[in-house]
């Protein structure tokens, strides 16, 4: 059954930095972009960054770009997303999703699996 997992969600003070992961099983990445998104009490979903399926696109929510770096192991089947400097307004739930064309075109799109989500709260 394919399957996304996120972890490395948590508890941090402001300007501290998390790790977040999402492996995916029983289903290869490579194909897929893959997206994080996040969603706050009260909020709508949000897109926070996206990488294509090679690699060599790489977009961010204006809010997170310098701050949120991602990532992905091909062999590992994982993508990454390494978040620092990390502010109050970035407490959310994170999850990840993978879209088949591969590209980075729109976060308003039908994505083909999802994760449960990982907590990642920020407070001093």
């Amino acid at each position: 059954q394919p399957r996304l997992v996120e972890s490395g969600g948590g508890t941090v003070q402001p300007g501290g930095s998390l790790t977040l992961s999402c492996e995916a099983s029983g289903f290869a990445l490579d194909y897929y972009a893959m997206s994080w998104f996040r969603q706050a009490p009260g909020k709508e979903r949000e897109g926070v960054s996206c990488i294509s399926n090679s690699g060599s696109t790489k977009e961010y929510v204006e809010s997170v770009k310098g701050r949120f770096t991602i990532s992905r192991d091909h062999a590992a089947n994982t993508v990454t997303l390494q978040m620092d400097r990390l502010k109050p307004e970035d407490t959310a739930i994170y999850f990840c999703a993978a879209d088949r064309t591969g590209l980075c075109l729109s976060w308003n799109i039908e994505y083909e699996y999802w994760g449960q989500g990982t907590q990642v709260t920020v407070s001093p």
